[in-house]
């Protein structure tokens, strides 16, 4: 199984100010088996990867701490 997150920063006026583009390419099964879990829980696939992403953040900070502007410097 291969999963790639390709990170893009946004640009163009038709997204949200602020917002940034995650693109992800995962294999036809992955796919599958992800939106039937996000449909599942009652949320689009793009609404599950930001719980799951929310979600790692969270649990990272609550091991490590909050993440400060500078650390992301």
């Amino acid at each position: 199984m291969r999963l790639c997150f390709v990170y893009l920063k946004e640009s163009g006026a038709r997204h949200m100010s602020g917002r940034k583009h995650l693109s992800i390419r995962m294999d036809e099964s992955l796919h599958d088996k992800f939106q039937h879990i996000a449909a599942y829980e009652g949320r689009s696939m793009s609404g599950q990867i930001l719980y799951l992403i929310q979600k790692c953040v969270r649990e990272f900070e609550k091991e490590h701490g909050p993440i400060t502007e500078d650390d992301l410097k």
